[in-house]
């Protein structure tokens, strides 16, 4: 499972840790046992500051499957039931280090809130090892459980599981509970955390009321493709920038196969994230992730309130906060995400295996995902609302070679039914004769597009019907200082390369009006 390549890298971040973290191993039988404690094992053999033991913890860990980390002999709340491989096992590293000393790259903001809980938070995530997403919500709960004793988190692999998923009837993932009871599940991040922490106790806000940043030059909102070539092209520039993110790397985080980027022949999703990450290093550009922001004061001088509670003044904005996923609007979606209704089949595909499915929609994201369905599930139906699909030929004509891909076109889904909290059929017209069938089957994929993620906007730049910023060819909205870039806005084509296009041209444009407009902050006008 581990090469000797990796246990070599392994060895070069363990060479800088400064406590002794030791996994501890439940005793007792499994089949599963062996491969976990040789993989605990091979990792320990790296460093003197590793070690393994295996111990009777009295029910603090869940089986013989299971082991937590102890920083220099103390609990640091962290568990893993399961063996971290896959997507995984960079989750597991960053806890090993994160747990012997290596700084965590959290906001101060999210650590006040965080450092802030008083009661007793026992978190346990649900995963599959093929999804891309859980990581992210794994690795957050298991900095928060770092930062604060009362925080536990458990990894908990469902493929090794499956009573207890049975139990609570999960069918996607992640899935988060916190002290037995459902905290949050479908698309969840970091920042879905935080927001459901601050819902719960409105007062962790005030560990940062009254703090905010020094006046910024620019201040980006959106943390994809248009939000970080915004922030380099204007840090080039020399000036004071700021990125708000509440998910890093946004939309393009999900997309598992790109091609079309100009130079680079393939890459994914998860891969493009990361190298925009280390570009936007190469610059003073100060982070701020996990957290969104809830209003804007318009002015010479902007005003940006966060969900955190702090503020930012800035003398102008770049919104590029991109679009998420449309859902359909009928009956018995809301109310089965996570039961069978899902938008990643990335993430929530393996739930399925050997089941009927459907996908709602027949562009390239739809086609795209019954292909990549296909080789798991028993059957997937492809519905297209219009006579024709509007998918690339090429993939077409993959998804008709496929014996198990059947394509119905010309119909409006009409609901979702579930029997026992577990979809069980999906119920369409036929728009060319009205007639209404149901089809059996355990789980429907949505893919019929993207809506702007610009509701924090309104009233303050002009958007249109369908909640699109509205911009001119360079990247400016109706208020001077606020530029858009993006998918949120009225820019045709919504694709990763014109993305990062409009975001440099809405840089310029930025640099452009701060050269034109003499703006300063009241205060430092008054103190000097």
């Amino acid at each position: 499972m581990l090469t000797q390549d990796i246990l070599n890298a392994l060895k070069g971040y363990a060479a800088n840790m400064q406590k002794t973290v030791t996994f501890v191993l439940q005793t007792g039988e499994h089949s599963k046992r062996e491969e976990l404690k040789k993989f605990l094992s091979d990792v320990a053999g790296i460093s003197d500051k590793i070690q393994l033991e295996e111990r009777d913890t009295n029910g603090v860990l869940r089986s013989s499957v299971s082991f937590l980390l102890e920083a220099d002999g103390e609990d640091t709340g962290i568990r893993f039931s399961g063996i971290p491989g896959g997507h995984e096992f960079n989750s597991f590293v960053l806890a090993m280090l994160h747990a012997s000393g290596t700084p965590l790259k959290v906001d101060d903001s999210v650590k006040g809130i965080v450092k802030g809980v008083k009661e007793e938070l026992n978190f346990e995530v649900f995963i599959s090892l093929s999804c891309h997403n859980c990581p992210d919500v794994v690795q957050a709960l298991n900095q928060f459980a770092l930062l604060n004793p009362n925080i536990t988190s458990e990894m908990i692999d469902g493929g090794l599981y499956q009573s207890l998923v049975s139990e609570r009837d999960i069918q996607g993932v992640p899935s988060v509970y916190l002290n037995g009871e459902l905290f949050a599940n479908g698309k969840v991040d970091a920042s879905t955390l935080i927001d459901k922490l601050l819902e719960r106790d409105p007062s962790l806000k005030q560990a940062n009321a009254g703090q905010s940043l020094p006046l910024q030059d620019v201040t980006v909102i959106g943390g994809g493709p248009a939000g970080v070539s915004s922030a380099i092209y204007s840090a080039r520039k020399g000036l004071k920038v700021t990125v708000i993110a509440d998910r890093f790397g946004g939309q393009v985080k999900d997309t598992m196969g790109i091609e079309n980027l100009i130079s680079v022949p393939k890459t994914t999703g998860p891969e493009l994230v990361g190298n925009l990450a280390e570009h936007m290093k190469d610059y003073d550009i100060t982070l701020k992730e996990h957290v969104r922001v809830e209003s804007i004061e318009k002015g010479n001088i902007k005003t940006l309130t966060l969900s955190s509670g702090e503020q930012i003044k800035t003398k102008t904005i770049i919104v590029a906060t991109g679009a998420r996923w449309r859902e359909l609007g009928v009956p018995g979606e809301k109310e089965n995400i996570g039961n069978g209704v899902a938008y990643c089949p990335h993430c929530d595909g393996p739930f399925f295996k050997g089941k009927d499915v459907a996908v709602i929609g027949g562009g390239n994201s739809g086609i795209e995902a019954a292909l990549d369905l296909a080789g798991i599930v028993k059957s997937v139906t492809v519905f297209e609302f219009m006579p024709t699909l509007k998918a690339d030929q090429v993939l077409i004509n993959q998804a008709e070679k496929r014996e198990n891909v059947t394509i119905i076109k010309n119909a409006a889904t009409k609901q979702i039914v579930a029997e026992n909290g577990k979809v069980t059929a999906i119920e369409y017209q036929d728009r060319a004769t009205d007639e209404v069938h149901s089809l059996p089957l355990a789980g429907v994929f949505v893919q019929i597009g993207l809506v702007p993620n610009s509701q924090f906007m309104k009233g303050v730049v002009d958007l249109t019907q369908h909640g699109e910023i509205v911009v001119d060819n360079k990247c400016k909205t109706s208020e001077p200082g606020i530029f858009a870039a993006g998918d949120v806005t009225t820019v045709p084509y919504k694709q990763i390369v014109i993305s990062m296009g409009e975001g440099a041209k809405a840089s310029l444009s930025a640099f452009e009006y701060l050269l034109a407009h003499e703006v300063e902050d009241e205060a430092e006008s008054q103190a000097a």
